[in-house]
């Protein structure tokens, strides 16, 4: 049974960091790019990031490019998603992804909120 479980997520204020992690089973990790995608209230869910299987190709939205960083850990089975220089724009539920076949995977999500 595939499982994505995101952590991490909290209140910080604007100019703060956070990193959220996604922890996954029950596939073969290291074969499958992942991404990290956001949903604000009232807002459509949006791509943040992805990440190859290798680790070795990346991808950012504009939005973040420069502030956010996606990474692996292949012998953990956990993609994380270093927030830095965050901005109240960001507050979002933060979910990943991982497409396998012709399914799609998500987590519950993990809630980052910006704030003073």
């Amino acid at each position: 049974q595939v499982q994505l479980v995101e952590s991490g997520g909290g209140l910080v204020q604007p100019g703060g960091s956070l990193r959220v992690a996604c922890v996954t089973s029950g596939f073969r990790f290291s074969w499958y790019d992942f991404g990290w995608y956001r949903q604000a209230p009232g807002k459509e869910r949006e791509f943040v990031a992805s990440i190859d299987n290798s680790g070795s190709i990346t991808k950012y939205d504009d939005s973040v490019k420069g502030r956010f960083t996606i990474s692996r850990d292949n012998a953990k089975n956990a993609v994380y998603l270093q927030m830095d220089s965050l901005k109240p724009e960001d507050t979002a539920v933060y979910f990943c992804r991982v497409v396998i076949g012709v399914m799609t995977h998500w987590g519950q999500g993990t809630q980052v909120t910006v704030s003073p």
